[in-house]
């Protein structure tokens, strides 16, 4: 298996809406692709793949060094590698994603709602910016700002969804100014208690991402239609909201997610009707 199918592997098991999405881009850029994706894979799961912080640390610098030495003789890092030079991206975008997952090694809280917004754009909306890059050639893609209403819309449907996993892990994503607000302990977040004033915190997370979601929908016309594929897992966040919206909404409970059938579907009809 050369880097460049290793990496799809990669996406395919561990990232779905991801690989689905970039099935859609033209066959040239669809590799590069899975090479950005499958890096992002391996910086993302750097926590539950080390038994302490420190560990942790040690990974992510081997990331920071990989995409300067040609992928350090890991097979993703060489398709990065190769991916960057390809396309001339830029290195501060990737440092700017790796230093963000810093975060995700502690248990440190979340401080502000600002604060979330901008690990969102370092991770998530960095990653579709790239993903963009690729798709125009490696020019600019005009689609700074877009980006970062769709990475942020799509990281913060992200976190509610995984809040069960973060909560038993000991870790917390929601803004401390949120929970202070409304009134929540952060012992009984941690111990995966629901309340109404948990729920308000959670609708309120909810309005932003709408807020995202809206804003990217008004602006998705005026891209190029090949770099669509970059911004086509955002097509999931709407009807994920709407789940959430529901009165049995348990925040807590685990497989209640849109059916793999259905994302599926989702993507497809994003990328026929070329929106959002």
């Amino acid at each position: 298996m050369d880097a460049y199918a290793h990496a799809a592997e990669i996406v395919r098991t561990n990232d779905r809406d991801r690989y689905l999405a970039d099935l859609f881009a033209p066959e040239p850029a669809r590799r590069h692709l899975f090479a950005l994706h499958a890096f992002n894979s391996e910086v993302a799961r750097v926590r539950d793949a080390v038994s302490e912080p420190g560990l942790g640390e040690i990974r992510l610098q081997f990331w920071r060094d990989a995409i300067r030495s040609g992928g350090a003789g890991h097979p993703v890092g060489q398709a990065l590698a190769e991916t960057i030079a390809a396309f001339d991206l830029p290195l501060d975008a990737f440092d700017n994603l790796i230093e963000a997952r810093r975060f995700d090694l502690y248990d440190d809280p979340m401080p502000s709602l600002n604060d979330l917004e901008g690990y969102a754009g370092d991770t998530s909306s960095g990653l579709i910016q790239l993903g963009a890059i690729i798709l125009a050639g490696g020019r600019d893609p005009g689609t700074a700002e877009i980006a970062g209403h769709a990475g942020v819309a799509y990281a913060l449907a992200g976190l509610i969804r995984a809040l069960p996993l973060h909560a038993a892990r000991g870790q917390s994503y929601l803004p401390a100014d949120l929970l202070t607000e409304h009134a929540v302990e952060p012992e009984t977040l941690l111990a995966g208690e629901t309340s109404p004033a948990l729920l308000a915190v959670l609708a309120e997370l909810r309005s932003v991402a709408r807020r995202h979601v809206e804003t990217v929908r008004g602006l998705i016309g005026a891209i190029d239609p090949a770099i669509l594929p970059a911004f086509l897992p955002v097509a999931l966040v709407g009807p994920q909201l709407d789940r959430m919206d529901g009165a049995s909404f348990d925040p807590f409970a685990v497989g209640g997610d849109l059916s793999q059938l259905r994302r599926q579907w989702i993507l497809w009809r994003a990328a026929r009707r070329r929106t959002i």
